[in-house]
């Protein structure tokens, strides 16, 4: 095998190793049916996979495996959807709409089936996000600070910072209206 083969295989279990389990939330939160969530996975690993042959060391490990997990995810979602009716909504569509709270922390907890049903709640609600307002909740839910989620989308950090600080006060509000809003 050529060195460029181990080097990408070298990489590809070292990220998988480190981020398998953040790839696995980050597609339960992008897809909400098990089967078509295992799909996404082997996407995200595939295309994880392959972006190790041009990977060039510009930008951490950490960056470079969140920023094409989450193309690949995008990407994934979008065909899947485009013939389904799911309506997905903009920051800017629900603050013209009026709705706004401040953002209520889950609660510390054991994983009791309470905490399983409040999480399930939460990913439906994601799901129901654009894609780039997704992205930056997943990121910052992953504990990857502003200027980390700015690299990965490709925005300023401070507008990172402003999403932010937007999406949690729209998943507040549907959490605590239900989650019913398209």
């Amino acid at each position: 095998m050529p060195s460029t083969q181990n080097t990408q295989d070298n990489l590809y279990r070292d990220a998988a190793a480190a981020y398998g389990a953040a790839l696995g939330r980050m597609a339960r939160a992008w897809e909400s049916d098990p089967d078509a969530r295992q799909d996404l996975l082997q996407e995200m690993h595939l295309a994880l996979w392959r972006s190790f042959s041009s990977f060039d060391g510009r930008c951490s490990l950490r960056t470079w495996v969140y920023r094409v997990a989450h193309n690949a995810a995008a990407s994934y979602v979008q065909r899947i959807r485009r013939g389904k009716t799911t309506t997905l909504v903009s920051l800017e569509e629900v603050e013209a709409s009026g709705e706004s709270t401040s953002f209520a922390a889950l609660p510390e907890a054991d994983y009791s089936v309470e905490h399983a049903q409040i999480l399930e709640r939460l990913y439906v609600l994601i799901q129901k996000l654009n894609p780039l307002d997704r992205q930056v909740i997943l990121l910052y839910l992953e504990g990857i600070d502003a200027a980390s989620i700015g690299e990965v989308t490709g925005i300023s950090s401070s507008y990172v910072a402003t999403k932010i600080h937007r999406i949690k006060a729209i998943l507040s509000d549907r959490f605590h209206k239900g989650g019913n809003h398209e």
